[in-house]
C-alpha cells in the first residue's frame, strides 16, 4: 500500500513541491542569518573603531595613559599597550582578554621612560583622571582602524568582542596602540533567535505546504480517478456505449476525457461495423454454400438432375465474395499499396478487353496516365466500377482517364437511373444494395463500392458519386500522379 501510495501522481507532486520549497528556504534562511550576522558584526565593528578613536584623541591631545576616561569595561573592554607591548592603561575589572597585541590586563606603575618632566607637570600626569602634561607632544592617529575577533572576561563574565586596534604615532610615550571591543552579544543573539525561529518555522511551513499541496493535487486529480474508474467499468461491462464524465473546467484533464470518449466512440463504432461486417458476411456466404450444397446433393442422389453451371456460378459467387473478404481485411489491417507505377488508360483497357460484348455499349476516352500503388488494388477499382456500370445502364457506358494537374482522374458513368442524393454515401459502406433482389440474382454483395473507395483512401485519393450528363451515374476516382 505504501508503494502504491508514493507512486501515486499526488505523492510525487506533494513531495516535489515541498523538496523546492524546502531549498527554497534553505537559501532563503542563509541568506538573512548571513546578512544578519554580517550586518551586526559590521555595526559591533564601527562600535569598537568609535570607542578606539575616541580614547586615540584623548591620548593624541596630551592625555596621559593613566590618565584616560576609559568606558566601563562590561561593553567596551579597552588596552593601551605601547611599541613594546607593555600595558599602559586597561579597563576597570578586565580579568582576561584575546585576540589584541597584549594578554595583559594590569597597566605598568611607571612611565616608559621614567622622566617625570617638571614638578607641576609631573603631578598633574600622576594625579587625577583628566590630567594634561605640557611636555606631552600631539600625536598622530591612523587613518583605518584594523579589525579582529576575540573575547574578554570583565567582572567574571566571559563574552565574545569585535576588537579595533588603532595606532597613535609619536606621543611622550612613543608610539602607541589603541584597542577597543565592542560585545557580539547582541549579534548572537540576534542570529541565534532567527535560526529559532526558522528550525521552528521552516517544518512547520513545509508541513503547510504539502499539506496544500496533497489537497490541491487531490482536487485537481478527482476527475482523473473519475475516467480511470469509469474505464475500468468499461472494460469489465464491455460496454462500449458508456462514457467517462467530463469536468467543466477547459483544462489537460478536460480535454483528456473529451479525447477519451471520442476514442470510446469510435471504438464503439469499429466494433459494431466490424459486428455487422461479420453478420453480413455470414449472411452472404450462406446463400451461396446452401445453394452448392442442395446442388451436390440432389446430384449425388439423382446425377441427370445436377445443374453444372448452377454450381460452378455458385462457386464463382464464393470466390468473389471470399477474395473480396480477404482485400477488406488486408487493408484494414493497413496494407500499404506498393510503390509501382500504373498505367491508369492501359489498365481500364485491360479491364474492358476482359469482359465480352454485350447489349450496353461501352465508350472511352483514355488518354495515359501513371499513378504509384498496387495494380491488383487498382485494377479491382476500375473492374468494380464497370461492373456497377454495367449492371445498372440502360443503353451506355462511358468510361474516361485524364489527368488534371497533379490529379489522375477516372470517370465510369452510365445512362441509368443514377443514385439518390441521400444515398450517395451510403453505397459505399458494407453490404449495401440499394436494389437488393437484382444484386443478388446478378451475384453482387454490396462489397465492390466499399472496396473502391477503401483502396482509393489507401493510394492518396477519393472515389465520390454524382450525376452523369447521361442521366445516370458517374463515378469519379481521384488519385495522385506518380
Amino acid at each position: 500500500m505504501s508503494r502504491r501510495l508514493l507512486g501515486s501522481v499526488r505523492a510525487r507532486a506533494t513531495l516535489a513541491a515541498t523538496l523546492v520549497v524546502a531549498v527554497a528556504l534553505l537559501a532563503a534562511g542563509a541568506s538573512v542569518l548571513l546578512a544578519l550576522r554580517s550586518n551586526l558584526t559590521d555595526q559591533a565593528s564601527s562600535e569598537a573603531e568609535s570607542s578606539a578613536r575616541k580614547v586615540a584623541v584623548s591620548m593624541a591631545t596630551g592625555t596621559a595613559p593613566d590618565g584616560l576616561d576609559l568606558p566601563d569595561g562590561d561593553d567596551t573592554p579597552v588596552q593601551v599597550v605601547d611599541s613594546d607591548g607593555r600595558l599602559l592603561a586597561a579597563s576597570e575589572d578586565l580579568e582576561r582578554i584575546s585576540g589584541t597585541g597584549s594578554s595583559a590586563v594590569r597597566p605598568v606603575t611607571a612611565p616608559a621612560d621614567g622622566d617625570g618632566g617638571d614638578d607641576d607637570g609631573g603631578s598633574d600626569r600622576h594625579g587625577g583622571k583628566g590630567g594634561q602634561d605640557d611636555s606631552y607632544a600631539y600625536g598622530e592617529i591612523a587613518d583605518d582602524a584594523e579589525r579582529s575577533e576575540g573575547s574578554a572576561t570583565v567582572d567574571g563574565e566571559t563574552r565574545d568582542y569585535r576588537l579595533a586596534a588603532l595606532e597613535v604615532k609619536k606621543t611622550r610615550q612613543g608610539d602607541l596602540t589603541v584597542y577597543a571591543g565592542a560585545s557580539l552579544s547582541a549579534e548572537q543573539s540576534a542570529v541565534g533567535t532567527a535560526l529559532t525561529v526558522m528550525l521552528i518555522g521552516f517544518p512547520a511551513l513545509l508541513g503547510v505546504v504539502a499539506a496544500v499541496t496533497w489537497l490541491v493535487t487531490r482536487r485537481a486529480l478527482r476527475p482523473v480517478e473519475g475516467i480511470r474508474s469509469e474505464m475500468s467499468a468499461i472494460t469489465a461491462s464491455q460496454d462500449l456505449a458508456r462514457r467517462v464524465p467530463e469536468p467543466g473546467t477547459h483544462d489537460e484533464v478536460a480535454r483528456l476525457a473529451r479525447t477519451t470518449n471520442e476514442t470510446l466512440a469510435a471504438l464503439e463504432t469499429s466494433v459494431e461495423r466490424q459486428r455487422r461486417f461479420v453478420a453480413d458476411a455470414s449472411h452472404e456466404l450462406r446463400s451461396p454454400i446452401a445453394s452448392l450444397r442442395t446442388q451436390l446433393e440432389v446430384g449425388a442422389a439423382h446425377p441427370e438432375l445436377l445443374d453444372v453451371d448452377g454450381a460452378v456460378a455458385d462457386t464463382v459467387r464464393l470466390q468473389e465474395l471470399a477474395a473480396g473478404l480477404l482485400l477488406l481485411a488486408r487493408l484494414d489491417a493497413g496494407e500499404r499499396p506498393g510503390e509501382a507505377r500504373v498505367d491508369l488508360a492501359a489498365l481500364a483497357g485491360e479491364e474492358l478487353s476482359q469482359r465480352p460484348a454485350g447489349p450496353v455499349a461501352v465508350r472511352t476516352r483514355l488518354d495515359p496516365v501513371e499513378v504509384a500503388g498496387s495494380r491488383s488494388q487498382l485494377a479491382r477499382v476500375v473492374g468494380n466500377l464497370l461492373d456497377n456500370a454495367q449492371r445498372h445502364a440502360r443503353t451506355r457506358v462511358d468510361i474516361a482517364v485524364r489527368a488534371e494537374g497533379p490529379w489522375a482522374v477516372v470517370e465510369v458513368g452510365d445512362d441509368g437511373a443514377g443514385v439518390p442524393e441521400a444515398e450517395r454515401e451510403r453505397i459505399f459502406e458494407r453490404f449495401v444494395r440499394l436494389d437488393d433482389a437484382r444484386a443478388r440474382d446478378d451475384g453482387g454483395a454490396g462489397l465492390g463500392l466499399a472496396i473502391a473507395r477503401d483502396v482509393a483512401v489507401r493510394h492518396g485519393g477519393a472515389l465520390t458519386v454524382r450525376s452523369s450528363p447521361a442521366g445516370g451515374a458517374l463515378f469519379e476516382l481521384r488519385l495522385p500522379v506518380a
